[in-house]
């Protein structure tokens, strides 16, 4: 658990504290604006010496700036825990998996139709589903074919759940995608991020079977060359896939 980036970035604000308090001492008097100031650049030294993703230093310097920013709006306190847990509802454990909710759109699903083999039925999963716009979208166009999502975050998987009713061929399960056998599917289909693709990798290419395609959106395989880069319509990222 401490080596998820998200973990390491508080235990840094922890960690830098005593040093902030000693600076601030110092300085004295330094009002509560300066403070968090002094906070955040001892934090964010503190991550780029653990060698944390860059966008990471940026964010622990604002953190106590708006930690101090939402106490001086006086709002209730009921209201942050609303919010906390509606977050928590949607990106559940982002934290630690390092793949944030984004959807991959028309332009995507519109290229991975045209893949899908034309003359028997296929077995599609979506890992990391969201609101299960793919899955739904390729039922209706193959109610031949066996279109499945995971998703992890409660909320967006209970939203997909709700929009498969009544479509026999679209189905979607709550869980982890490490937990699937990627053996049971034709296709696989992944929008994650640039930290998930290499135990990506390892997973697909232990379990796929020969004949199967892997498709990414936007995110390649540092390990293997794609056998597929397509440019979708319109503006957006690349779509590649790899054949087994």
């Amino acid at each position: 658990m401490t080596r998820t980036p998200a973990v390491r970035a508080l235990l840094i604000q922890f960690a830098a504290l005593p040093l902030s308090y000693i600076v601030a001492v110092a300085l004295s008097p330094v009002d509560l604006l300066a403070a968090a100031l002094i906070q955040g650049a001892i934090a964010a030294l503190f991550s780029w010496w653990r060698k944390l993703a860059p966008w990471w230093l940026a964010i622990q310097f604002v953190f106590p700036l708006a930690l101090v920013a939402g106490a001086g709006l006086h709002l209730p306190s009921w209201l942050f825990l609303a919010a906390f847990l509606l977050l928590l509802l949607v990106y559940w454990s982002t934290f630690r998996t390092q793949v944030p909710y984004y959807p991959s759109g028309q332009r995507a699903w519109d290229e991975v139709a045209k893949l899908l083999p034309q003359d028997r039925p296929v077995h599609l999963i979506d890992i990391g589903s969201g609101l299960g716009g793919l899955v739904l979208d390729l039922a209706r166009r193959r109610p031949d074919s066996t279109f499945s999502g995971i998703e992890l975050a409660p909320l967006p998987w209970l939203a997909s759940r709700l929009r498969a009713i009544g479509r026999p061929n679209a189905h979607f399960v709550r869980g982890d995608y490490e937990h699937l056998d990627f053996a049971d599917y034709d296709v696989v289909f992944a929008y994650l991020s640039p930290a998930a693709m290499a135990a990506l990798w390892r997973k697909a290419s232990a379990e796929m079977q020969p004949g199967a395609l892997l498709l990414s959106y936007e995110f390649a395989i540092q390990a293997k060359t794609p056998d597929l880069t397509i440019l979708p319509r319109g503006p957006g990222p690349l779509l590649y896939g790899w054949r087994f």
